[in-house]
């Protein structure tokens, strides 16, 4: 799965981690994050993420 990587602080959001603080279950891909969820370091949405190779 394709890490991504918030274009305003460069937290990266890698689905095999997910975002288990924020109630996302390891193993959730970018696409299927819910559509309010942030950026849990500086609440950017998810249009302000890129793909990071």
């Amino acid at each position: 799965m394709k890490k991504y990587r918030c274009i305003i602080c460069g937290y990266i959001y890698d689905p095999e981690q997910g975002d288990p603080d924020n109630g996302v279950e390891p193993g959730t891909s970018f696409d299927d994050l819910p559509e309010d969820w942030v950026c849990p370091i500086c609440g950017a949405s998810k249009e302000d993420f890129e793909v990071f190779e």
